[in-house]
């Protein structure tokens, strides 16, 4: 089965556009993708007629939009291959899912002198809160480190996990700033062998390959919607039903609870203990046609096609005299990495922009991942199923052209 790369690019609107009088060719997709047409009309049909609060209502714009924001949680479900659709829980992204687990497991499973594990590549929403976390407890986070290709240090990872204490692995399954796809199932399985719990940041690879939660046998994982097409801020929290109803309240309010006193109250069940307040309602309804999307393109059919997408860009910038690519690995998604002899990334970024190619250009929230390559900054271009080979050869002029300039 092959992509119809025409069909597919005229679902998503954006590309008609014009950036600097140029047709705008759009490579920043591991930082948000475009969003495909049925999410826009879902949520312009949400805002034009459905719009109320759900959960609790008896009129009838309350309960439809109950079971079409429930019927998401049905999707994602189906998605992962979870267990149970009390396991997914409704966050605003990828970093509160994270924050969630930091605030709710670690004090209650991790102690003074406890390790958490994570890796050089992370981003910081996958290194922060366990920081907060584990400095109120005295537990100790620990870096696995990387190769100089771009892949986990497996026999590092390893000794660490030897040493001891460890309570909770935390890591990317595939890094937003090299693309590394990391062989996670792996690494979850030697982590539960020592004792640890493990925790999936999966924002990169939920758009781009499968994601079966009950196979890979992790403990936690999170994504971001906007990540696969929907809308921003609306994310998704899977965990094991065990911990999860171990685990106490992340926040308090509304619609997280079973009865109120003055003197003491007591937590809905799950999902709705991780859920307080009115939620993104729109986005939760909005992120279900994506799914579909997805669904129905078929992730590894899209897995191949990126693929060719980042073998063929690959080839063509290492043509290019000073380039040098930032990451290597053997196993990666559709993120190529770069920097420029005499260039800094954030003017090669301004002239392609200039010639309405869009990447992105920083250290992409992996500040210890730079100091790692001895870098400050990258340019980074990433691909997703819309883009094509004609638009790499002409982000490859651009550049070229940049290059000229500086």
């Amino acid at each position: 089965m092959a992509l119809e790369i025409d069909n597919i690019r005229n679902q998503f609107p954006q590309l008609e556009r014009k950036v600097h009088d140029r047709p705008l060719i759009y490579l920043d997709n591991a930082a948000s993708t475009l969003k495909h047409i049925s999410v826009i009309e879902a949520l312009n049909n949400h805002y034009t007629n459905d719009v109320a609060n759900i959960h609790r209502g008896v009129h009838y714009l309350s309960e439809h939009g109950t079971i079409q924001y429930e019927q998401t949680r049905d999707s994602i479900q189906d998605l992962l291959n979870a267990e149970s659709r009390c396991e997914i829980i409704f966050t605003k992204g990828t970093t509160d899912s994270l924050n969630l687990v930091a605030a709710s497991f670690v004090p209650h499973y991790v102690k003074k002198d406890d390790v958490i594990l994570i890796s050089t590549m992370e981003h910081h929403s996958n290194i922060v809160p366990w920081q907060i976390q584990a400095e109120k407890i005295e537990a100790k986070v620990k870096e696995i480190p990387i190769t100089d290709d771009g892949d986990i240090d497996e026999e590092a990872y390893v000794e660490l996990l030897k040493e001891g204490n460890v309570k909770l692995v935390s890591m990317a399954h595939i890094s937003n700033s090299l693309g590394t796809i990391n062989d996670i199932k792996k690494y979850i399985s030697l982590a539960h062998d020592h004792g640890a719990y493990f925790c999936v940041d999966a924002a990169q690879s939920i758009a781009h390959e499968k994601v079966d939660v009950q196979d890979l046998n992790c403990d936690f994982l999170a994504f971001s919607s906007h990540k696969m097409f929907g809308p921003t801020g609306f994310g998704v929290l899977y965990g094991k039903e065990k911990l999860l109803e171990s685990m106490p309240p992340y926040q308090g309010g509304g619609d997280m609870i079973d009865v109120v006193t003055i003197e003491k109250t007591t937590y809905n069940e799950l999902p709705h203990k991780f859920e307080a307040g009115t939620p993104h309602i729109a986005g939760g309804i909005g992120l279900k046609p994506a799914i579909d999307f997805l669904i129905d393109t078929d992730l590894n059919v899209i897995k191949k096609y990126e693929k060719e997408l980042l073998d063929y860009a690959t080839q063509k910038i290492t043509e290019i005299e000073k380039v040098q690519v930032i990451g290597t690995a053997k196993q990666k998604a559709s993120v190529l990495s770069f920097v420029v002899d005499g260039a800094h990334p954030h003017d090669l970024g301004t002239l392609l922009d200039r010639q309405g190619v869009a990447i992105r250009t920083g250290h992409h929230c992996t500040q210890p991942l730079m100091k790692r390559f001895n870098v400050s900054a990258t340019a980074r271009a990433s691909f997703s199923l819309y883009n094509t080979k004609e638009e790499i050869d002409i982000f490859i002029k651009a550049l070229n052209k940049a290059l000229n300039f500086l």
